[in-house]
């Protein structure tokens, strides 16, 4: 399972594997790069979790939804 983040960088928002030194996918905006990282996802098994422009932690997405825990919150 990857674990993928979506931070904002020199204007513009990565998707990111965790550990790896370069983006995925790099998109102008917040909803290009959520569309694109679920395109991206689309038979993947993975986490994806969501950072807002000022780095804080915003929500996870779990890939496919199927995957998703059935005790957590979210």
């Amino acid at each position: 399972m990857g674990n993928y983040h979506v931070k904002s960088h020199d204007g513009h928002r990565d998707l990111t594997k965790q550990g790896a030194d370069r983006a995925s996918i790099s998109k102008p905006t917040k909803a290009e790069i959520l569309q694109a990282t679920q395109e991206f996802m689309a038979g993947k098994t993975g986490s994806v979790k969501i950072h807002r422009a000022d780095g804080t932690f915003e929500e996870e997405r779990t890939y496919p939804r199927s995957a998703d825990p059935s005790t957590s919150k979210g």
